[in-house]
């Protein structure tokens, strides 16, 4: 096992030589942009990464993050590259930096942003009947596991700090909707999507779920559970945590790795995935220093934390270079991703990606606060 000073040094080398010399409008972790053409806009892959670098609560870290947000953000609030009307959740997820620098700095427009993407866009979000967000505008009926990380931390965090307690029940129930409709019972795991109106193509036409699992989602699910719970901690979301925890530790591979498909451990192409496994190891450990979950789980976290270090990790001129990320994955839309298990194992492999970096900046962290 990776000795913890090696991990703490790796994390160290990363935020040094490779996530404080990006450009904030041009950073070296989005692959995305560079692999697609995309333009500079807000989005969670380069929130995530400011999210865990804010969690290390260093100045040198915080100035990089208010340059990084004010490069997004005008001195009204104004986030020039969002829409509200997207409704999409994924770009919630920058609402967490938002509150933690306004916390920090009391910078007035931080506020007016986080403000902003409550009351333009989540107020008016478009729910399904059970009462959850559609995942975006785009994605009609549809519930998908990335938002109980991508928003509900956000709502939760946004009522609590404006006295409002049906906002913070509000996001306690979108979660528990979450285990009523997307559990797979049998492994603990939980489908990636749900359409509740049973019309896309995907869906299955009895229970509405996509017809897989797949890991990377399960992950956004853990590590929202983790946060909400340090939140509100109520115990409903806390027993959702421990259980999702002891599923996942179940589907560790002999070398403490989880699969992109974690319960098709015999399907040729299937590969141990670093972001996944990372988002697993962060919430096992975040769980266990909470009180929901036992010292082994957290045990199980920091193995898979050390084996991404040990197995997945190199390094290129003094720089660490992340392996064997899944770069995107999603469900319908333009390429008609079918959810199926060869779909999964279709989408391209990158290195060096905010989607596993920051989920590895969040893990080391938490190896440090927990110290399983």
């Amino acid at each position: 096992m990776t000795d913890i000073g090696v991990i703490e040094q790796t994390a160290h080398e990363y935020i040094k030589k490779f996530v404080l010399t990006s450009e904030p409008l041009n950073p070296r972790w989005n692959c995305e942009n560079y692999i697609f053409g995309k333009k500079p806009k807000w989005n969670y892959i380069d929130n995530c990464m400011v999210r865990a670098l804010l969690m290390f609560d260093k100045p040198e870290y915080t100035r990089y993050a208010i340059d990084f947000m004010d490069s997004y953000i005008d001195s009204s609030g104004v986030i020039a590259t969002m829409r509200a009307s997207d409704y999409n959740l994924d770009n919630v997820c920058g609402g967490m930096n938002l509150i933690q620098l306004y916390r920090i700095s009391g910078i007035r427009h931080y506020k007016l942003a986080y403000e902003k993407i409550y009351n333009e866009q989540l107020a008016n979000q478009p729910r399904l009947k059970c009462g959850n967000f559609w995942h975006k505008a785009i994605y009609p009926q549809q519930l998908w596991l990335d938002g109980a990380y991508m928003a509900l931390p956000f709502l939760a965090l946004y009522g609590k700090i404006n006295g409002n307690d049906s906002i913070v029940e509000d996001a306690v129930s979108q979660m528990l909707n979450i285990r009523r409709f997307m559990l797979d019972k049998k492994s603990g795991l939980y489908y990636h999507g749900y359409n509740e109106s049973r019309e896309m193509f995907w869906s299955d036409k009895k229970t509405g779920l996509s017809p897989e699992i797949w890991l990377r989602s399960d992950g956004w699910l853990c590590a929202g559970l983790a946060d909400l719970y340090e939140i509100t901690a109520d115990d409903r979301i806390g027993e959702m945590l421990r259980e999702l925890i002891h599923a996942l530790c179940s589907c560790l591979t002999s070398e403490n790795m989880l699969l992109q498909l974690p319960l098709r451990p015999d399907m040729k192409g299937n590969y141990p995935e670093t972001s996944g496994t990372l988002l697993f190891a962060y919430g096992a450990m975040k769980g266990f220093r909470l009180g929901v979950s036992e010292k082994s789980s957290a045990e199980c976290g920091f193995s898979a934390l050390s084996a991404v270090t040990d197995k997945y990790i190199v390094h290129k001129n003094g720089i660490p270079i992340l392996k064997n990320i899944c770069l995107m994955g999603g469900l319908g839309g333009e390429q008609r991703r079918d959810g199926s298990a060869e779909y999964y194992l279709s989408e391209r492999i990158v290195e060096n990606e905010a989607k596993g970096i920051a989920p590895y900046l969040m893990a080391v962290y938490e190896s440090m606060k927990s110290k399983p």
